[in-house]
């Protein structure tokens, strides 16, 4: 189900938060691009999941792939003196709220239709 993902997430920010090392400051906004890019990629297998859509194998690569081409494209846009960084946390927050949204909506059918029965 799609609980098992977020079960995962929470207590891996639970586990995160009690460990006593800190990000340096140089790799801030390739982190938080990366973090963007990867709860993309679980929000996205949670989607469809839901959907009857889900492919482990597909998951993996995209939950690797997308970090790793936020990540990059962040360090080229530094090389280069640009803030592409910027443009890849519009589009990762734009997919994950759009996620978001067809995650409830799928829960909020689910619901009435039990409600119904």
């Amino acid at each position: 189900m799609f609980l098992t993902p977020l079960i995962g997430v929470t207590l891996g920010a639970i586990i995160a938060l009690f460990l006593p090392w800190e990000i340096p400051l140089v790799y801030k906004s390739y982190t938080a691009l990366a973090i963007l890019a990867t709860l993309d990629a679980i929000f996205g297998g949670m989607r469809a999941q839901l959907e009857g859509d889900f492919i482990f194998s597909k998951f993996i690569i995209s939950f690797f792939a997308n970090s790793i081409m936020a990540v990059a494209l962040a360090y080229l846009g530094n090389v280069l003196g640009i803030d592409i960084y910027m443009g890849a946390v519009v589009a990762f927050s734009i997919r994950l709220f759009n996620n978001l949204a067809l995650i409830r909506e799928f829960a909020f059918i689910k619901y009435r239709q039990r409600e119904s029965e």
